[in-house]
């Protein structure tokens, strides 16, 4: 008879629980991190833009919806959002997330979880209900974030205009 082979239930080395992973508020000296996180997925460095997410994050005064995740002493993630006191005719307090990357050195080691959990934790604390959030038909990778985190798609639909006359 062959030895029994008990499962194991060790992590490797590299894994990472949520909780693991440090979250804090975004400081205005995380503007370059996110810069860099979020070029590597876009390929290109958009500094004006996140230079102005990040300091409208830091105007409001109310508890934060702008976060950073930290891991080996670096900023490995964030997330960016915003609250709004009705909007498209809504009267109760909504969440948008905008903004969100994740290094993809640090991918699938639960910074994105880490983040999404104190996100909805600050929002909750808000009075807010509902996040929503918009993301391209075809970008798998962030649908699947999405959709483990419980988003599903919303009642509304988002319509266009091309002004460009393209």
């Amino acid at each position: 008879m062959a030895p029994r082979v008990q499962p194991t239930t060790d992590k490797p080395e590299r894994s990472l629980e949520s909780d693991a992973v440090p979250v804090r508020n975004l400081s205005e000296t995380d503007l370059e991190a996110v810069v860099r996180i979020d070029a590597k997925a876009m390929g290109r460095r958009r500094v004006e833009y996140y230079k102005d997410k990040v300091a409208a994050a830091l105007r409001d005064s109310r508890i934060h919806v702008s976060l950073v995740a930290e891991l080996d002493g670096m900023v490995v993630g964030f997330l960016m959002g915003d609250l709004h006191y009705g909007e498209f005719g809504r009267a109760e307090p909504s969440v948008i997330i905008d903004s969100v990357g994740v290094h993809p050195d640090y991918a699938k080691r639960g910074v994105g979880r880490a983040l999404m959990r104190q996100f909805v934790a600050n929002v909750r604390a808000l009075g807010a209900e509902q996040v929503r959030t918009e993301v391209a038909w075809n970008d798998l990778g962030l649908l699947g974030f999405l959709d483990r985190c419980g988003f599903v798609p919303g009642k509304r639909l988002v319509l266009e205009l091309d002004v460009a006359g393209r």
